[in-house]
């Protein structure tokens, strides 16, 4: 007799959980069922049996019900005895299922359900940079780094690491994809923890993640903001055929800069500052109010209210046209710190 406990001790331990969780509830409602049959007058309610049972299982209970006949005692010493099993294998399977999701979540194993996140597609220096800007300057938004690595290679509460090929639709669809405010791919010179080099390949590999962003867009009917980096700037022309909204230049800027600043010395800090966040400045995309006819009223409002509007879109000759009129999709881009940038995203115009 003494060996059933034992065994189904045993049982319990390797039981899964769809199976162990039922098995204490009912265990639970049995005996808080039990307990009321043997002692219906010390209880008074089947709740406050149900009460005495969770407190001898989990404590010794608190001392407002105990039972008072031999029976009702004999069977509360039962509820010691098994209580303690049971509830230390509910602890230690609440402890294990911690371990295994923070094992899965370092892995990559695990979905993101979240919505308006970034994505990061690749690692390296550059995808590592582009991570501890958003997690600085961006305090609510999500990250979702999506690379072919064993482990995450960066460990912060807002990044969620999804191991696999960004080229198939499942790992996508696992970074949730579609509900996202939009992904950045940059070069991926590890693979496997083999490191590439070759600029074909590594260009081919972002042009086949972007194809297959493309295709999951056109499955789903969805519109999600793809960035690129490019290594060799003539390849470029091999993206032609996918949409992709920005691409990252790698090298050509870095050239120009040089170039620049031997002619114009200093030239390369203001590039910096354009492409940092030294002293709190950045760039945003603001709205066209309605009462803007000209950039010269655009201009002179911002300025007043702190910010530089330095352009519509890529073009950077406000300077140059500030007579002609905004058109109506235009995309004005100032620069200015965040808290300016607050203030007047949420000042009211008329």
């Amino acid at each position: 007799m003494e060996l059933i406990p034992k065994k189904l001790l045993f049982f319990l331990i390797r039981s899964r959980n769809r199976v162990f969780i039922p098995f204490v509830i009912v265990y639970v409602l049995f005996c808080s069922y039990l307990a009321f049959e043997i002692e219906p007058s010390t209880f008074g309610t089947y709740f406050n049996a149900m009460w005495w049972v969770m407190t001898t299982l989990t404590t010794v209970g608190y001392g407002d019900y105990s039972p008072i006949t031999t029976l009702g005692r004999t069977f509360a010493m039962f509820l010691y005895i098994t209580g303690i099993g049971i509830f230390g294998v509910v602890i230690g399977k609440v402890i294990n299922s911690i371990t295994v999701m923070k094992r899965w979540r370092e892995e990559g194993k695990m979905n993101f359900t979240g919505k308006d996140h970034l994505i990061i597609v690749g690692w390296s220096a550059k995808s590592e940079l582009a991570i501890r800007e958003i997690l600085t300057s961006e305090p609510h938004v999500e990250i979702v780094l999506i690379a072919d690595l064993r482990k995450t290679p960066i460990l912060e509460e807002r990044v969620h690491y999804v191991r696999g090929r960004a080229t198939e639709e499942q790992t996508l669809l696992s970074a949730n994809i579609l509900k996202s405010k939009g992904v950045i791919i940059f070069a991926s010179y590890i693979q496997n923890d083999v490191h590439i080099s070759d600029p074909i390949l590594l260009d081919g590999k972002t042009l086949l993640v972007a194809t297959a962003i493309n295709a999951l867009e056109e499955k789903y009917k969805a519109r999600i903001h793809v960035t690129v980096e490019v290594i060799n700037q003539d390849h470029i022309n091999m993206f032609k055929h996918v949409r992709i909204e920005e691409f990252i230049p790698s090298y050509e800027m870095v050239s120009h800069a040089a170039v620049r600043s031997l002619f114009t010395h200093g030239v390369t800090d203001i590039y910096a500052e354009l492409m940092s966040r030294t002293y709190g400045e950045n760039l945003y995309e603001i709205e066209k109010r309605p009462h803007w006819n000209t950039y010269r009223e655009a201009f002179f409002e911002l300025l007043d209210e702190g910010a530089t509007l330095i352009s519509d879109g890529s073009d950077l000759y406000i300077n140059q046209k500030l007579s002609d009129p905004i058109p109506p999709k235009a995309k004005l881009f100032v620069i200015c710190d965040r808290e300016t940038y607050d203030k007047i995203k949420a000042a009211p115009h008329s």
